[in-house]
């Protein structure tokens, strides 16, 4: 999946909604900021293993925050089915 796909998907952004989402079944792929917090991000990481839903890295919270067409930085996002 591509770090552009998340512009004009259906989405949601930062980690509760993205747990909420893989907690639903709803998750088809889960963004992570390579950058973010450690704690925060092993349950999702655990999670989408789990679950076997596709993972992309992205190197930056900055990065992955604009690639959602936010202004701030963000830890995870997902797009859903």
């Amino acid at each position: 999946m591509a770090l552009e796909a998340l512009k004009n998907a259906n989405r949601v952004i930062g980690i509760k909604q993205v747990t909420k989402a893989l907690r639903k079944g709803i998750a088809q792929g889960v963004y992570v900021a390579d950058d973010a917090d450690a704690h925060y991000i092993e349950p999702l990481l655990e999670s989408c293993k789990e679950q076997s839903v596709e993972l992309v890295h992205v190197e930056t919270m900055k990065a992955l925050g604009e690639a959602c067409g936010i202004e701030v930085g963000a830890a995870a996002a997902a797009i859903l089915q």
